[in-house]
């Protein structure tokens, strides 16, 4: 499968504006979401070939998300990379579990950001 469309879910305006730009350079199209509700209506509006996905966010945190949208027939084939702040090796376990593919850490390093969806693709 080809990565083309990036769906990006985080509530920090900083982080969407960095990972937008940086994935934009590098070719793809990006979408963004600011929290769970929007980041179904983003699955709605059009499938993503991927989900670049937050932890930390008001309300459904990202690892609540991640299993909504794998255990969702729907969209349960999108990969999912969680990117998050929470560096613990329990965090990426537990983010592994709910279902993401990868596990990457804040501040987030663009040459192992772009390796990870390559590897995917």
């Amino acid at each position: 499968m080809t990565i083309k469309n990036i769906l990006v879910v985080d509530d920090s305006k900083t982080e969407l504006m960095y990972l937008t730009d940086l994935l934009g350079k590098n070719g793809f199209s990006v979408k963004t979401a600011e929290n769970a509700e929007d980041a179904f209506r983003r699955l709605a509006e059009e499938k993503p070939d991927l989900i670049l996905m937050d932890v930390v966010m008001p309300g459904q945190n990202g690892f609540q998300l991640t299993r909504s949208i794998t255990r969702d027939p729907l969209y349960s084939d999108i990969p999912i990379i969680m990117c998050t702040s929470k560096n613990q090796e329990t965090d990426r376990v537990w983010g592994l579990r709910q279902g993401a593919r990868d596990y990457i850490t804040k501040p987030v390093n663009a040459q192992e950001l772009m390796s990870k969806i390559n590897a995917l693709g």
